[in-house]
């Protein structure tokens, strides 16, 4: 009898015992569980974090800062009151210039004051012949006045700046109605990715920081798309060298008319200093998309993508080989496929209506993506080489957003003594 009453304390010790090691296991299970959750959400939360970041990094890059809207607003109250504003430029000694195909042409497609005279002001700075150059900068209805303004008061000594606005433009009907086909895909194109990132669940990866980039009302901006129709903008030239608005130019850069580009249209930096094939503007699969054969048929995905910023372009050579009547093309194919073979932009199109035309051009003339990232320590050497600096990116030289390291390489050529520069608060 005490051996079964034994037996059945055992028994119930061995389960009391397995009902303690089942609990503990709960509980051990329940507190994994819980900081499985708590991980999770920490993980979330941080995830989120970046997702609104990049969000707010990408839309503080949008907007036009308070002080240089306070600069047009005072070049445009001195133009009204001061004859000099008004004054045409460039002065009619210089007018002769304007189609001489012995100068040297510099196109600037902008509608900001600053950044075009920091453009202008460093190139002729470093320019052994600056009486050479010929500066063309055509800008909207708006800022014509301003720009007007700017340079008839601050005249750029030697060279010749010619300021124009699109509303001065005498095109020919076929010429409006292209430019305005063009304006109006663009815009679809642009609406089009623009419901489709507002209604997806944003996620924080490569894509969509692109698309967020694509995604910048410049993108809409007629003056970013006009550069296909530079030909028509310019029609006795032949020879020109494009600079984008974000540039300072650093070393003389009179070569660049002399340059062979072997009967091709474009001269543009494809690899960089980043080394051979490492793609400083990325590659065809950012900008295009390779799950249609209309693409993927006629383009490699990996190659190295050719980079606006400084760019020499023979417009004769273009004339001939129909680029804007190829860019046109795409622009249609892109209508047809649903508006998927590309991202919203001014380079994806570009990419198509020039192949096979681009002349690759020493990487030392074009240092791009420092409105991206600044360069690491060891490539501080690298930007004092480089005959042009890029700001290419969000974080524009201007912007409050712009990294403080590279801004002092841009405020040097900014004319802080200028009253209006001082009233409307531009610091450097």
């Amino acid at each position: 009898m005490a051996q079964g009453t034994n037996r059945s304390s055992v028994t119930l010790l061995g389960l009391e015992v397995r009902i303690l090691i089942s609990m503990y296991g709960l509980l051990v299970f329940a507190r994994a569980c819980k900081l499985g959750w708590v991980l999770s959400m920490m993980e979330h939360k941080v995830q989120s974090a970046r997702e609104q970041e990049s969000i707010y990094w990408h839309l503080a890059s949008h907007g036009v800062p308070k002080s240089l809207h306070c600069l047009c607003l005072k070049l445009t109250e001195e133009y009204a009151i001061n004859a000099m504003a008004r004054s045409h430029l460039p002065p009619p000694e210089y007018v002769s210039r304007l189609s001489d195909p012995s100068f040297h042409h510099v196109v600037l497609l902008t509608d900001n004051v600053l950044a075009a005279s920091v453009v202008i002001s460093s190139t002729v700075q470093h320019s052994a012949n600056p009486e050479k150059l010929v500066f063309h900068i055509v800008t909207d209805k708006k800022t014509y006045t301003p720009m007007n303004a700017w340079f008839a008061i601050n005249p750029i000594k030697s060279a010749a700046v010619e300021v124009k606005g699109l509303h001065k433009f005498d095109w020919s009907h076929e010429v409006k109605v292209g430019v305005k086909e063009m304006l109006e895909i663009h815009h679809l194109i642009w609406s089009h990715y623009y419901n489709n990132l507002r209604n997806a669940n944003f996620q924080h990866d490569g894509a969509h920081e692109r698309s967020l980039e694509a995604l910048n009302p410049k993108c809409l901006s007629p003056l970013s798309h006009l550069r296909i129709y530079i030909p028509e903008l310019f029609p006795d030239l032949s020879k020109i060298v494009f600079l984008d608005e974000d540039v300072v130019v650093q070393h003389d850069t009179s070569s660049l008319w002399d340059l062979d580009l072997n009967k091709k249209v474009v001269g543009a930096v494809v690899d960089s200093w980043c080394g051979e094939n490492c793609c400083p503007g990325r590659k065809y699969k950012d900008y295009l998309n390779f799950s249609y054969p209309i693409i993927s048929s006629n383009f490699d995905h990996d190659r190295c993508v050719w980079l606006y910023g400084v760019n020499v372009f023979d417009l004769e050579a273009w004339r001939r080989a129909k680029i804007t009547t190829n860019y046109h093309k795409w622009l249609k194919h892109n209508l047809n496929f649903g508006m998927q073979l590309w991202q919203p932009g001014v380079h994806p199109p570009a990419l198509l209506a020039f192949e096979g035309q681009v002349h690759p051009i020493d990487p030392s003339w074009h240092v791009g993506g420092l409105g991206y990232r600044p360069p690491q320590p060891h490539n501080t050497k690298m930007l004092g080489d480089a005959a042009v600096l890029h700001f290419s990116g969000p974080a524009k030289p201007w912007l409050d957003i712009g990294f403080p390291e590279l801004r002092s390489l841009w405020n040097r050529h900014v004319n802080f003594s200028d009253k209006f520069i001082r009233k409307c608060g531009i610091m450097g």
